[in-house]
């Protein structure tokens, strides 16, 4: 699953769980209901201040909605000296 549609399937779920519809999810979030869908669908990202614009509307923390979401860090080395 990919970030996009893990967003979605949170946004999803959580929308479902404060019984409200994808139309009244984005009038409290001053946002149109076509956008609501496309990221329940996964087809896009939110920005920053979409996501929090749809955690207020649904009364739920960011964290709620990034849930299953985790960065892991590459490997990465310093140089450093060798004696030759």
């Amino acid at each position: 699953m990919s970030v996009a549609e893990r967003f979605g399937a949170n946004l999803r779920r959580c929308r479902e769980l404060a019984d409200l519809t994808q139309a009244e999810v984005a009038q409290r979030a001053s946002m149109n209901r076509t956008q609501i869908g496309v990221l329940e669908r996964g087809e896009r990202l939110p920005r920053i201040d979409t996501l929090v614009k749809l955690a207020g509307a649904l009364e739920v923390s960011p964290d709620e909605l990034l849930a299953g979401l985790k960065w892991k860090p590459g490997e990465a080395r310093a140089g450093r000296f060798e004696e030759s």
